[in-house]
């Protein structure tokens, strides 16, 4: 490889988009992990700028979204969608729906979902996008409204060669639903153009479980790497939605103790582990807009630790589920002192830069995202791949396949971070993204 000054780079993109600060934080890690190990390899991916291009998005939207409300008021939101690389297919990635989305927000989304599809091998581009429209405490009169507002302009720039949206934070199968069906509408097909539809119109069985069944079976896998399994450890999970509760849920069946729920007010904690009981009451609470300290009132043996996040608690797992950026340094160096072995992110980029150092150095086993949540993305082509062919796969089908996409990528990062007992994960699932993605680039000439 031609002399890459990663300074350089970065100082590019800080310069050009100074307060990306999340954005800054994954190009960062990511060019802190793979530079060295492509230099050494002699690698000339960036003789052509290849790293700086994919840093750069191939197109960014910003578009309004007007819309009107019960009481008849006209409102007004911005949506976007970072599309960030198509080397390798369509641009796929979710919608979030939050007041917190931004540009920072949906690029470094989008760069992290480049590497994650790059990893699950399957022939995926990336891309995110959203708005800062936020579902809760409407009603769904207004959230169909707004869905069918924001599909509006967005329907000219997606379909299923094009680009393929998806849920995210805020986007759940009712959103969806709703998304596709305007889509459906101005578009006049029916294909997969959207994924995590329901099965009723082309989903795929598994698509809302997916992400956490995909973070326990590539810690399962992380654990074997090790000559260890999951059954008899002690989890603590932060979280309390989908990734959470699914991980949960399989962490259960695989014989785990898991501990630990959260939300952002505060953490519930079962000493003696969840009961499928607990679990199924979490799914009931969080269905109607609660809180998990209400768990506390149900149960005698939950404790609620009001504003407090988990990563006190001592575990030998832990799986940050919530959100980009909960667990930090400090969170990090009590996971260390409390025994804390492996740790593997649900969510995307929950940990700090400060933190992933903190864990690394004190030799803690860690899964980045990038890899460890890519089960929800991989059910995603998957269900494109059903819609292409018109059919419909059981749920053993897709689980099935998914358990091997999540050892595949697994595979990936081992031959790429060290093929011992305790891999360099982050390295693996860095270097194994950007050299697929980056090969397709270099293939395609300079665009």
């Amino acid at each position: 490889m031609g002399a890459m000054d990663t300074q350089a780079i970065l100082e590019r993109i800080k310069q050009r988009d100074p307060h990306h600060e999340h954005f800054h934080q994954a190009a960062h890690s990511l060019l802190d992990s793979a530079a060295g190990p492509l230099a050494e390899q002699g690698s000339a991916f960036d003789d052509d700028a290849l790293m700086t291009r994919l840093l750069e998005p191939e197109r960014i939207m910003i578009f309004r979204v007007p819309w009107v409300d019960d009481q008849g008021h006209s409102r007004v939101n911005r949506g976007f969608r970072v599309q960030m690389n198509g080397a390798l297919g369509p641009y796929k990635g979710g919608l979030r729906f939050h007041p917190s989305v931004n540009l920072d927000v949906l690029s470094f989304l989008a760069l992290e979902q480049t590497f994650k599809n790059a990893l699950t091998g399957l022939p995926l581009g990336a891309g995110k996008g959203g708005a800062d429209f936020d579902p809760k405490g409407r009603s769904d009169a207004e959230i169909m409204r707004f869905c069918q507002a924001f599909m509006t302009e967005f329907h000219h720039h997606m379909g299923e060669d094009t680009d393929v949206p998806a849920g995210d934070m805020g986007v759940g199968p009712r959103e969806v639903g709703y998304l596709f069906g305007m889509y459906r509408k101005l578009s006049r097909t029916h294909t997969g153009a959207f994924t995590g539809k329901q099965p009723a119109f082309g989903g795929s069985l598994l698509r809302v479980e997916a992400t956490g069944y995909g973070l326990i079976y590539f810690l399962g896998n992380m654990l074997a790497q090790g000559g260890d399994r999951l059954d008899g450890k002690t989890v603590a999970i932060s979280g309390a939605g989908n990734v959470a509760r699914h991980a949960l849920e399989k962490a259960l069946e695989q014989g785990a103790r898991v501990i630990s729920l959260s939300d952002s007010q505060g953490t519930v904690e079962v000493p003696e582990g969840f009961t499928e009981a607990m679990l199924e009451a979490v799914a009931e609470i969080k269905a109607g807009g609660g809180r998990v300290a209400d768990l506390a009132e149900r149960f005698d043996d939950v404790r609620y630790h009001e504003g407090e996040r988990p990563w006190g608690l001592r575990c030998d797992i832990a799986l940050p589920c919530a959100t980009q950026n909960e667990l930090d340094e400090d969170d990090a160096g009590r996971l260390v002192d409390n025994g804390c072995a492996w740790v593997a992110e649900g969510a995307n980029m929950p940990c700090t830069a400060g933190a992933v150092k903190r864990l690394r150095e004190g030799g803690v086993v860690f899964g980045p995202g990038k890899a460890a949540n890519a089960g929800g993305v991989a059910v995603s082509g998957l269900e494109m791949g059903q819609n292409s062919r018109r059919e419909f796969w059981s749920e053993d089908e897709v689980d099935e396949r998914l358990r091997a996409i999540m050892a595949r990528i697994h595979r990936r990062c081992v031959a790429h971070g060290g093929d011992g007992e305790r891999p360099d994960y982050l390295v693996g699932a860095d270097l194994a993204g950007y050299l697929r993605v980056a090969d397709a680039m270099a293939g395609q000439g300079i665009l």
